[in-house]
């Protein structure tokens, strides 16, 4: 009756219109009221779920992410795609493609790849003929990979919801195959559509134009190489590589670039603080949440579900897709997780799939429920952009929405992909 209680009150505040955290926080309250226990249990709960000192690294990727952002970042790598890449058949879809990949890396961030990469290159690709449907498709979905990046927090997010026991290094080694996979996937669709459309090619400018803005974005891009190198060869920790992360970027956009002003700064600081506090409350109610969880078997009997449903591994791991997305599209990617990950992790184990990997087709579930009503953060961003309906975009929506498909199946289906690199530097079994 109590697990009853908690689903029910849960979807209801959901459906009243209450904040997921919110919704998260009082559904459990209702559940341990009708226990009798005292409600004090639920807030030492919610303290030691994040009082932990790894997650400092939370808001410094935040941080970090900002001042890319509001830094100027953003157009040296445009102008870096749309040289290398800018020339094929519908140029300037596959050169955003490309900038929305790479300022992933730097950002860390889907809706900061899509509020960047799209504020420039939306209106662009606008202005030169593409269709606004195909500019924005393109943007919501190739930002989706900074979800997959090194400089991404919610791989620090999913390493807290697996109970602490899986690496931040090896997640973020892992993440870098599917990014590339990701990347290809939409490059491919962006390419298919624009040859179908009849959208032009552009104009290659020449080495000497590629290599001077390879040489102005490479500072930009030099973050990742450094949290990788440095976690992978054991220099720092992945807290550590987020506070170099941080310092980095204000040298760089202060010093270098001379980009940031103080009023962008400012405005970067104070993104990074409320994104933090929201982060941090879901972080807290849904250690709540794990605790009744946990206290009721929910993950034993969802278990005993899906094994009902089939004993095949595949079709497991596919049901557990499904499930995954269709939560996404109504909860953010942080509440997805933390739900998520102690319920379908330990049955993704028993059929043999390994956290890391798990942790590789978590991120990309909730990669998609980012660019799908009715959440659909990411789309309605780029929709914003681009002056145009999201039902307009959805009736177009579906090459885009194939790649990212292919690619989590890819994902989900041949382990090599999220476990090669890791294994590869020493940080994964």
């Amino acid at each position: 009756m109590a697990l009853t209680i908690l689903t029910v009150t849960f979807v209801a505040f959901l459906a009243l219109g209450v904040p997921v955290a919110f919704a998260i926080g009082l559904s459990s309250v209702c559940t341990i009221l009708y226990e009798g226990l005292p409600v004090a249990v639920l807030f030492q709960q919610m303290m030691s779920g994040m009082n932990i000192f790894s997650f400092l690294a939370i808001p410094f990727f935040i941080f970090s992410g900002e001042l890319m952002l509001h830094g100027g970042i953003a157009d040296k790598i445009v102008a870096l795609a749309r040289n290398a890449v800018g020339h094929v058949r519908g140029g300037l879809g596959m050169a955003n493609v490309l900038a929305c990949t790479l300022f992933g890396g730097v950002s860390g961030s889907p809706t900061a790849d899509v509020s960047a990469m799209g504020a420039v290159m939306i209106p662009m690709m606008k202005r030169e003929g593409y269709d606004t449907d195909y500019a924005v498709n393109v943007t919501t979905h190739a930002s989706l990979v900074g979800a997959l990046m090194p400089t991404s927090h919610n791989m620090i997010i999913y390493s807290l919801a697996a109970g602490g026991k899986v690496s931040i290094g090896a997640l973020i080694a892992a993440g870098v195959v599917p990014a590339v996979v990701l990347c290809g996937c939409m490059l491919v669709a962006a390419y298919a559509v624009a040859v179908k459309r009849g959208y032009p090619a552009g104009t290659f400018p020449g080495w000497n134009a590629v290599a001077r803005s390879l040489a102005a974005a490479l500072p930009g891009l030099a973050v990742v190489v450094i949290i990788l190198a440095g976690i992978l060869t054991g220099v720092f920790t992945a807290t550590e590589s987020a506070s170099i992360a941080v310092v980095y970027s204000i040298v760089l956009t202060f010093f270098l670039y001379r980009t940031m002003t103080w009023e962008n700064f400012l405005k970067a600081a104070a993104r990074a603080v409320k994104t933090t506090g929201i982060v941090l409350l879901l972080i807290g109610v849904s250690a709540m949440f794990q605790y009744l969880m946990a206290l009721y078997s929910v993950a034993d009997l969802a278990g005993g579900w899906l094994s009902k449903v089939s004993s095949s591994p595949w079709t497991i791991f596919f049901l557990i897709n499904v499930i995954l997305f269709l939560l996404g599209t109504f909860m953010d990617m942080a509440s997805t997780m933390l739900i998520c990950t102690p319920i379908f992790l330990p049955i993704a184990m028993t059929y043999g799939m390994d956290p890391v990997q798990f942790g590789m087709v978590m991120l990309i579930n909730c990669a998609l429920g980012l660019n799908t009503p009715p959440v659909g953060t990411t789309q309605f961003v780029g929709c914003a952009i681009g002056g145009i309906s999201v039902g307009e975009v959805m009736r177009t929506i579906l090459p885009f929405y194939s790649a990212l498909i292919a690619a989590l199946l890819l994902v989900t289906y041949i382990p090599g992909f999220s476990l090669w690199l890791p294994r590869l530097v020493g940080v994964a079994h």
